[in-house]
Formats: structure tokens, C-alpha cells, sequence
């Protein structure tokens, strides 16, 4: 069902699609950035390389209605560069105090990165600054996502633990039990009822909104091989990327695998985007392959796999649980050994020039 295989030399890290164009982008290993056309039709054109980094590229996003791309490495810098010329717009050398493992859109005018050593940092590009910065893990920020209603980021850690910030309050609200694995992956489900994680062991965790401090469900089916990318289909539905090269769409409540999407051999597949008409699905694996999935056929031949199901929800009510007193790990902390700069908190002016 593959619709369009992109060869990218090298091992990618992350892959992003342009918000409004048939454009998709690559973080490399080398460093590099790489930047594609895609079409159904033909094969797709490379349109920009370029070195954004001296150390790999972990990590890629569209930003300013799809004008730039930023880049985020273990060389501690987010690159800004634009996407018509190549050229860079702008470079903050010490975005992070550690490598810059992940970075994720929040609004038009705001993004958040992740680094290894457990920061997450917002970025306000209005206001052109650090608006936000949360010691929130004792490990690696594997990923981020966002619940715009109330303001809050979640963040997977290889720590093992879920945790909450509140944007608006400026704190960690909450951070989970401390699991025996790392988690991978996060997303929001069930019209925000439920928060899903992805493990190393390939167990899927179920949190209810408001009570984060232990799941209230595991998923197991996909063991044992580790849930590297999560993306939400819909509010019933997941798409899973795993370390045996298996990419699956997953029922929420009730749990169960809906049906096999494709693979990248036996190589783990790492990340996972829709196209911005969600007519394709991206995946990204160590096989060094970008591939596009045309995502038509599986709409139609699951849509009735998994509907709302109401007795398999459980009974918990949406209040929040709200607990300053972060837990510690009980495990030793081993963190990566990266160049670190000075941190530059509140003072970045990174989108000075966007």
C-alpha cells in the first residue's frame, strides 16, 4: 500500500510535512536536513540539503506556516532554516544546557523542545524568547504533546515517568509513578479522557485525565517489541510504529489490533506523520526509507473497526490530581554524556529574525 518510497541515504531521526504543501522534511544522522516534493505520481524531488548541524539532526519541524524549518541536535543548538533558499535564518547555540532530543508544534506562534537531561523548554516566537522552562524528568524527553484546552504539555521520559506542565501556572502539576521501562511515546485520546504511552517492552499504557499518577489500563498485544511512534488517527484509533518494523492501527477502549498497516522490514520504525490533507502517512526506520502510505484504503476498511464503546471506559471523573511534591526515581540516573552549554533561560532571543 505503499504510495512513495523516499531513499534517504542515511538513518533519519525525524520527519515532518509542510502544513499546507505536498513538502516533506528529514533529520538526518549526519546532520543533514533534507527537504522533498512528493506526488503520487512520480517520484519525489529533492528540493534542499543541507548540513544544519556538525552532530545528527534529531529532530525536524515546520514552523511560521511552513516559511522555516527548525532542527534541534545533540550539539545542544535549534536551527532555524528557511525553506526556499536553504540559508540559516537563525542559530541559538545553547537552546538547551543538553543534546535537543525533540521538538513539537504547540500553536501557530509557540513550539516546545525537549533535551536529555529532562528540560522541556517553550518557545514563543511572538515574544521571541524562552517563555517557559520545566525540570521535569531525570532522563531523556522522548516525546511531547499538547492539550490546548487546558494548557498543559506531557511529556514521556526514559526515566519511565508521564508528566504534566501547566503553561499557564508555570509548574509540573503532576508527574507519574516511575515505570520499570522507558516510555516512548504520547498521545491524547478519547476527546482528552485518556493519555496513551508508548513503552520499551511494547506495553501500551491508558492514564485517565486527572489521575496520573499510576495507568489505569495496559495494553500488551504488541509486545514484546518497544511502541517507538504514536499517532492519533482519531479519537478510537492509533497508529503504532515498533522496533520490529510493524506499523499498526490500535482500538482504544476497546483494546485490541484493528489491523496491520505496513512495514519497514524488520527495522524499527522510529517516527510517524500525517500529511497536512492527511491523505498520507509517513513513517521513518533505520532501513534509511521515508514511506508514504496512502492512507484512503485503510479509512475505508477499518472506519467500522472501533466505535465508541462506553461500557469499556472505565469510571474515573475528570478532576485533576494536582501534586507538588515530585516524586524522585528510584533508579540511578544515567545521563548521556553530551557537550553542555550555559543554560540560556528566559533571555534566548531566538526568533529575533523570523
Amino acid at each position: 500500500m505503499a504510495a512513495v518510497e523516499i531513499d534517504l541515504g542515511k538513518l533519519p531521526f525525524d520527519i515532518d510535512f509542510h502544513p499546507s504543501d505536498h513538502l516533506v522534511a528529514a533529520g538526518l544522522i549526519t546532520g543533514d536536513l533534507l527537504l522533498y516534493r512528493y506526488n503520487a505520481d512520480s517520484p519525489a524531488q529533492k528540493l534542499l540539503e543541507v548540513k544544519a548541524h556538525c552532530e545528527s539532526c534529531r529532530t525536524v519541524r515546520f514552523i511560521n506556516e511552513g516559511r522555516a524549518i527548525v532542527t534541534g541536535s545533540p550539539d545542544c543548538s535549534i536551527l532555524a532554516t528557511d525553506i526556499e533558499t536553504g540559508s540559516e535564518i537563525v542559530r541559538l547555540e545553547n537552546s538547551h544546557g543538553a543534546a535537543v532530543n525533540r521538538i513539537v508544534n504547540l500553536t501557530e506562534s509557540s513550539i516546545a523542545s525537549g533535551d536529555d537531561e529532562g528540560c522541556i523548554k517553550v518557545w514563543d516566537t511572538r515574544q521571541r524568547s524562552c517563555s517557559h522552562s520545566f525540570n521535569a524528568h531525570e532522563e531523556y524527553i522522548s516525546d511531547i504533546t499538547f492539550a490546548a484546552d487546558s494548557m498543559k504539555l506531557l511529556a514521556t521520559s526514559g526515566d519511565g515517568s508521564l508528566s504534566v506542565c501547566n503553561l499557564r501556572s508555570s509548574k509540573i502539576q503532576t508527574r507519574s509513578e516511575f515505570s520499570e521501562e522507558e516510555l516512548l511515546s504520547v498521545v491524547i485520546m478519547k476527546n482528552g479522557r485518556k493519555v496513551i504511552c508508548g513503552t520499551q517492552s511494547g506495553t501500551m499504557l491508558l492514564y485517565s485525565w486527572g489521575f496520573f499518577k499510576d495507568c489505569s489500563d495496559r495494553f500488551v498485544d504488541l509486545s514484546p517489541n518497544s511502541i517507538d511512534a504514536l499517532l492519533k488517527l482519531d479519537e478510537d484509533r492509533v497508529i503504532t510504529g515498533c522496533e520490529n518494523g510493524l506499523i499498526s492501527l490500535v482500538g482504544i477502549l476497546p483494546n485490541k489490533i484493528i489491523q496491520p498497516i505496513g512495514e519497514h522490514s524488520e527495522y524499527p520504525v522510529e517516527r510517524l506523520a500525517f500529511s497536512h490533507d492527511r491523505k498520507y502517512l509517513g513513517s521513518a526506520s533505520h532501513d534509511h526509507l521515508l514511506k508514504l502510505w496512502d492512507l484512503n484504503e485503510l479509512v475505508q476498511e477499518s472506519e467500522d473497526g472501533v466505535k465508541n464503546d462506553s461500557s469499556a471506559e472505565d469510571s474515573d471523573n475528570d478532576g485533576m490530581d494536582v501534586d507538588d511534591n515530585i516524586p524522585k526515581s528510584s533508579k540511578g540516573s544515567k545521563k548521556k554524556n553530551v557537550n553542555k552549554g550555559p543554560d540560556p533561560g528566559s533571555s534566548n532571543n531566538f526568533f529575533a529574525e523570523l
